[in-house]
């Protein structure tokens, strides 16, 4: 495919992961330009319809990050345009980024979650989420933004703020003390899991794009029973969302009570981060597949729901 294939790469936006998005396309753009695809960068604004229908790529290569990139917005877009795009449809898209709604499907697969509900801010503050230590998420950020790990009333302070700028109702779930394992799926075909250990509180945005955070084990020093239940929860929760391309899962995993523990799925990441610190290029290279190779088979794979 790669003579004379223009890919448009779709990078920046307008979201709270603008920054780490322009990474992610820059280093895609660079990979794609040597394995001898005609490449363009496109720093996605409100005029992306009009930018693409006179470009007219062959495919969309889809390095957005968060929302209206991530959640289904630009998919709908690229599927009306008739572009082929890398990554999740409009329905996955739009599921995976909603919080409430992919427990729901992980739920209904058999697929273990922590407990948790749905709330509104000032029943939170005021009390109402119970027994701590909880864990409170804005219903449809991605990379950590604006998660709050609560051990205590205090650390509830930026639900209160002014400035708090994700929504009225949050997403509380029960804390699950252990270990943060990720896992890669490319396709039908499961990468790996990689344990990441944050030097600080928890696996936070600055820890997730800042080089030294954290640590990184691949492949996860975990029992090899829970490594393979790890890769099983993963590709079903892929298959669960309906999910194309590559995929991440973000999983927690007790074993506060010793080996083998009790895996939870936290949340499926659609269009995982592409930077030199992100796990999905790690866990592909320890699977013998490089970064060029990575991204031209999502390229190749690139589709249209419809």
């Amino acid at each position: 495919m790669t003579n004379g294939t223009h890919v448009a790469v779709l990078m920046g936006g307008w979201s709270a992961e603008r920054e780490v998005s322009l990474v992610s396309g820059s280093a895609v753009a660079t990979a794609l330009d040597d394995a001898g695809y005609q490449v363009s960068t496109v720093d996605v604004g409100r005029d992306i319809s009009a930018v693409l229908d006179k470009m007219r790529p062959d495919i969309a290569f889809n390095a957005l990050h968060g929302r209206w990139g991530e959640d289904g917005c630009v998919q709908g877009l690229l599927e009306v345009l008739g572009i082929p795009y890398t990554h999740s449809g409009v329905l996955a898209s739009a599921i995976a980024m909603d919080k409430p709604v992919a427990r729901q499907m992980f739920s209904a697969a058999g697929i273990r979650c922590p407990e948790g509900r749905v709330m509104s801010r000032s029943d939170v503050l005021a009390g109402g989420a119970g027994e701590l230590p909880i864990v409170v998420k804005p219903l449809n950020e991605g990379s950590s933004v604006g998660v709050l790990i609560v051990f205590k009333d205090a650390d509830l302070a930026p639900l209160g703020a002014d400035d708090w700028a994700f929504g009225d109702d949050v997403l509380v779930e029960r804390y699950i003390a252990g270990r943060e394992v990720q896992v890669a799926v490319m396709g039908e075909r499961v990468l790996g899991a990689i344990e990441i250990r944050p030097k600080g509180r928890f696996y936070d945005y600055e820890t997730k794009y800042t080089e030294g955070k954290a640590d990184h084990f691949m492949p996860a020093p975990i029992h090899a029973n829970a490594y393979a239940e790890a890769l099983e929860m993963a590709l079903d929760s892929h298959r669960a969302l309906g999910c194309r391309g590559i995929s991440r899962a973000d999983l927690r995993y007790d074993d506060t009570e010793g080996e083998p523990g009790t895996l939870y799925m936290l949340e499926v990441n659609t269009q995982p981060g592409m930077t030199p610190l992100s796990l999905v290029p790690e866990i592909a290279a320890d699977a013998g597949i490089g970064f060029t190779d990575l991204v031209s088979w999502m390229v190749e794979e690139a589709s249209c729901d419809s």
